[in-house]
């Protein structure tokens, strides 16, 4: 079966009533054991399981009941399905392609360098390689460390910027490093700009008035009598 019957108990359970197919037909059809599908019958298994009916959901035909039915040696197919159920993924360790796992160690180097609040679990899930091999790296033991040279891992693609990003941040968080982030990049809200903005015009403001203060009082100190009386005295000191 290229996709896997819903609800299999609950189907068995509706066969054993609305049927007569063999328990061996039904165990086959919902992957079961035989003596399960007898004990359905004998409702001593699933009794407080209600019944699916799978002409409903399409993944069963009447005329392929009748057919198992007339021969017990029949094995009921399951129908092509209107709805493709998606596969689970497994979670596995990370793929390298062969070409770039003689990288791993720079790409560890580089990691390690710059970014030591990285765990040894999240380098390894960024680069896939081993613990050991870290340990080895951050030691300076490896056996190729003379020729080992720093490098981007996202620059050799062993990993995506947004998956370095984000271990990266993680850790930071880990380690109670506060996230600097520039003020450019940051979207404020219009209650957020409003009150800048404010604040910036009320500071500028008083600056003004500072200056406006600072231009009277020279104005205020440079006054007429002030003024003859400097050159009365540079033209004394010149006919000297």
């Amino acid at each position: 079966m290229s996709q896997p019957l819903l609800m299999p108990k609950a189907t068995a359970v509706w066969l054993v009533d609305n049927t007569a197919l063999s328990f061996d037909q039904i165990a086959a059809f919902c992957t079961l054991h035989p003596l399960e599908v007898q004990g359905i019958a004998d409702g001593d298994v699933a009794s407080g399981i209600m019944g699916v009916n799978p002409i409903q959901n399409g993944q069963l035909t009447k005329e392929e009941i009748e057919k198992a039915e007339a021969d017990p040696n029949y094995r009921l197919k399951l129908s092509d399905p209107k709805v493709r159920v998606a596969a689970v993924k497994r979670k596995g360790p990370r793929y390298t392609p062969i070409s770039r796992r003689n990288e791993r160690p720079n790409a560890i180097k580089w990691l390690v360098r710059n970014h030591p609040e990285l765990k040894d679990a999240q380098i390894m899930r960024l680069v896939g390689t081993t613990k050991s091999t870290i340990d080895s790296v951050r030691e300076n033991s490896h056996w190729n460390a003379a020729n080992l040279a720093a490098m981007d891992p996202v620059t050799l693609g062993l990993c995506s910027q947004i998956d370095l990003d984000l271990e990266v941040k993680r850790a930071s968080k880990d380690a109670g490093i506060p996230n600097e982030v520039s003020e450019g990049t940051t979207l404020l809200t219009a209650e957020e700009a409003l009150a800048r903005a404010t604040a910036r015009q009320s500071e500028y403001g008083s600056q003004e008035g500072d200056g406006e203060g600072r231009r009277t009082q020279a104005h205020e100190d440079l006054d007429a009598d002030s003024v003859f009386s400097k050159l009365k005295s540079l033209k004394s000191d010149a006919d000297e």
